[in-house]
């Protein structure tokens, strides 16, 4: 098999196997390579980290498909690892769109990746339900025609967009499952309960929750005991390194000192993982 085949089974493997794995976001290749030396399996792309690192905001639309791609080829390229991508919405609104862009994706050497129901319009932020499901269809369609097993997730975005209606979440996630979609994910789950319900409304299918959100202290062995498949950080990694510059910069700017290079890695730490 090819090096993406090979990635790909051991994605899908990562899913079919027992218990839960964490599958954390880089925002750009030298900390693709920190995850990885770190021991993760899986790697997912970030949007928020990535336009974040070009000093843009998330979910308004700020991202080209080719930015997107081009950093999730950086990242697979980075490592020997799975990578999934965060493909938003597809980059456009119909069904041929998302297809087309899971086409590309996988053309990276991305293995997975998911398709979300946000529109990225403030007036209308989530899709229609027909809508939503058709996308999700056609994006598995589009997956199903390549040569390796690329896994498709599924994004129901109610939670992240002010609706927070868990009914209709999981009706949505239920009809991404029946179109196809390997892998579910509702971000903005907060609580022991709603994570329960969702994993047993879309069960077997796996679910993939998100972590790292201020207030919601579950870790990993709960999310195993719940029924949870996959858990991804999105954005807090990123936020957590822009947090420590900013402290770092508010540092030197406010009290003239310099002590955040006590707690920052050492140099020829860093230089000798990169030079690997």
């Amino acid at each position: 098999m090819d090096v993406q085949t090979l990635r790909a089974e051991a994605f899908k493997a990562l899913h079919e196997r027992d218990g839960t794995f964490v599958i954390p976001n880089p925002w750009d290749a030298g900390s693709a390579r920190m995850l990885a030396a770190l021991g993760f399996e899986a790697l997912a792309t970030t949007s928020a980290g990535l336009a974040f690192s070009l000093g843009r905001p998330d979910a308004e639309g700020a991202l080209s498909l080719e930015e997107t791609l081009g950093n999730a080829q950086a990242i697979v390229d980075a490592t020997p690892l799975p990578v999934a991508a965060d493909l938003e919405n597809g980059f456009g609104d119909l069904p041929e769109d998302c297809a087309q862009t899971i086409l590309r994706a996988a053309a990276t050497g991305l293995v997975g990746g998911s398709i979300e129901d946000a529109s990225g319009r403030s007036e209308a932020p989530i899709y229609d339900f027909d809508l939503s499901v058709a996308r999700v269809r056609a994006a598995v369609e589009a997956a199903r025609q390549l040569p390796f097993p690329f896994t498709l997730c599924a994004r129901a975005e109610n939670l992240l967009h002010g609706k927070l209606d868990l009914d209709d979440t999981i009706r949505r996630l239920q009809a991404y499952a029946d179109a196809g979609a390997d892998v579910l994910y509702a971000p903005g789950l907060r609580s022991v309960d709603e994570i329960r319900v969702v994993v047993q409304a879309v069960a077997p299918k796996p679910v993939n929750v998100l972590m790292g959100m201020p207030g919601v202290p579950l870790g990993v062995n709960q999310l195993q005991d719940l029924g949870v498949k996959r858990i991804s950080v999105g954005s807090s990694l990123a936020r957590a390194a822009l947090g420590a510059f900013q402290r770092a910069a508010l540092e030197i700017r406010e009290q003239g000192t310099f002590g955040y290079g006590d707690q920052a890695l050492p140099f020829a730490q860093l230089n000798d993982l990169f030079r690997r």
